[in-house]
């Protein structure tokens, strides 16, 4: 299905974001600018700005237009919709490089990787709006998606979140995620990190998003402490 005018536009920009052309508090090119660029109307390009809204990409400054966000926003892992990417955001941090590694045999087996074949691993620290730790997620990327999305090899963080940049660039899009929970104990480098005192008990989110075909993208797996994760469900019951 080809794309619409709006959605060519968010993505033509996500793209100079992405590669550094665009930086944060950078102003993005004109709305007048934008309409000669692509022969459109404004209608159509305030659309496209909406759009990179959603996805926290973008944030409108009185009297400047639109700037690339100083602060990137990043969600925990699980509980994914086809909602706006900063519904549920939070100000993060990335630790340390992305590397190869062999991941958990769960991880892998959700990627479904042989026993000896490596995922690109990327670790954030999502934080409370006071700075203080609340959930920490290693995302795993299999090699298939790895290998062709360059920039989840890179040390900063991706503008418009790894979703949105591994559709665009390996031309495939989560169309189903399986979230499994469970409860453990906090390893040492885990209680460090989210600053609890040992033992403490954490909750474990293993969120796996697949394409159209089955195919997985991405594994995460949260780590959240005991005192600050909740599960709340709303649906009809039958009588």
């Amino acid at each position: 299905m080809p794309q619409l005018k709006y959605e060519q536009i968010a993505d033509h920009l996500r793209a100079r974001i992405t590669d550094g052309e665009f930086g944060p508090g950078d102003t993005l090119p004109s709305g007048r600018d934008l309409c000669e660029q692509f022969g459109v109307s404004r209608a159509t390009v305030v659309k496209a700005m909406d759009v990179l809204r959603a996805d926290g990409v973008v944030v409108a400054r009185q009297g400047a237009g639109f700037i690339v966000v100083e602060t990137p926003v990043a969600r925990p892992a699980g509980r994914r919709g086809s909602g706006p990417r900063v519904s549920g955001g939070q100000p993060f941090r990335r630790l340390g490089k992305p590397t190869r590694e062999r991941p958990s045999r769960r991880v892998a087996d959700a990627l479904r990787l042989g026993e000896d074949e490596f995922a690109l691993r990327r670790t954030r620290l999502v934080l409370l709006e006071d700075g203080t730790p609340f959930t920490l997620v290693d995302a795993w990327f299999p090699p298939d998606i790895a290998d062709v999305c360059p920039r989840l090899s890179g040390d900063g963080p991706i503008a418009e979140g790894t979703t949105a940049y591994v559709a665009r660039t390996a031309g495939r899009s989560p169309v189903h995620g399986a979230d499994l929970c469970t409860v453990r104990l906090a390893t040492p480098e885990e209680a460090e990190l989210l600053d609890v005192s040992r033992p403490a008990a954490v909750a474990v989110v293993l969120h796996t998003a697949c394409d159209a075909e089955g195919r997985p993208l991405v594994c995460e797996e949260g780590v959240t402490p005991g005192d600050l994760w909740e599960l709340a469900d709303d649906y009809p019951m039958g009588s």
